[in-house]
């Protein structure tokens, strides 16, 4: 089976900003080939595998940058390395894994201990894509017209739109947007991972939410669709957000799907291709949810945290 990945990624200070925290790769694992901004680069997907990345660093003063820049290199480097040693879900978790514990050792030895940063990941080997989660960073599939969500944001905000105490637009409002309940550079995390069987032509977006604050899902989805390329998808993304106010830094990769793959049939639904294989538990989320509501913003908690610049 041939699998091939049509892939742009770009990342961008914003208007506000005087530096850039995110951070993002795009590798072949197979032929050890970096795809990097602004260039669009297409891949034949090899028994190694493809990564997609995006990071987004937190701590200000506290070096976010430095963070979100050693989970992306960790976690290609820890999957190029054990590639073919585990089961891909457990692969991708255990370089997650890893990839947290470098930032949380370089946190500690340099003194800056609030360093840290989001991560959402794809992992594209064969005929699926595996995708792991910490923190708030996004990723969209688009297919046969349709956009869905395949991350779920590990986030206060998010808590309490899923207990009904607040409606999604009323959280769009909320002071509290910035606090996410798990962050790279913790002693400990869970990673949230699940698993897409992959259709010709299926389209992902990958995020920080510098987009995703201010672009809506349905306008991703409008921009993938009527862009005549992915790169220029990705330019028109990112100056939505820049024309919206641009205070947030803004990364987007956006990666179309071609190959050996089966259509997406009449009857079928993304659901119907998509398993959740680990999330945080609901005791676990409302342990967090308790300790959230007594974070300041320039402190953390060991279930939450809160940039001090975000």
């Amino acid at each position: 089976m041939t699998v091939r990945l049509t892939v742009s990624g770009r990342s961008d200070t914003g208007r506000v900003r005087t530096k850039n925290e995110d951070s993002f790769v795009v590798a072949d694992l197979t032929g050890g080939k970096l795809a990097g901004q602004p260039d669009m680069t297409r891949f034949e997907v090899g028994d190694r595998g493809v990564l997609l990345a995006v990071s987004d660093g937190m701590g200000g003063e506290k070096a976010g940058e430095v963070a979100s820049a050693l989970v992306v290199q960790s976690l290609e480097r820890g999957l190029a390395e054990m590639a073919g040693r585990l089961p891909d879900d457990a692969l991708l978790e255990q370089a997650v894994m890893n990839a947290n514990r470098t930032v949380w050792e370089a946190a500690h030895a340099s003194g800056r201990e609030k360093m840290g940063a989001t991560l959402t990941a794809l992992y594209v080997h064969g005929s699926m894509v595996h995708i792991a989660e910490v923190g708030d960073s996004r990723a969209f599939v688009v297919r046969g017209g349709t956009i869905q969500q395949v991350t779920r944001d590990q986030s206060y905000v998010q808590l309490l739109i899923e207990a009904g105490a607040v409606s999604p637009e009323a959280a769009e409002h909320s002071p509290m947007r910035g606090v996410i309940l798990q962050a790279m550079g913790r002693e400990a995390v869970r990673v949230a991972l699940g698993r897409l069987e992959l259709r010709r032509k299926d389209c992902f977006v990958l995020c920080s939410d510098g987009l995703s604050n201010k672009v809506a899902t349905e306008e991703i989805r409008d921009v993938i669709l009527a862009a005549p390329s992915l790169d220029e998808a990705c330019v028109r993304l990112i100056d939505m957000a820049n024309q919206r106010g641009g205070e947030d830094n803004i990364t987007v990769i956006v990666a179309g799907v071609s190959g050996d793959l089966p259509a997406m049939s009449g009857a079928e639904t993304i659901d119907d291709t998509w398993q959740v294989l680990k999330e945080r538990s609901a005791a676990r989320q409302r342990s967090a949810l308790r300790a959230s509501q007594e974070v300041t913003p320039r402190s953390c908690t060991q279930g939450a945290w809160r940039p001090a610049h975000r």
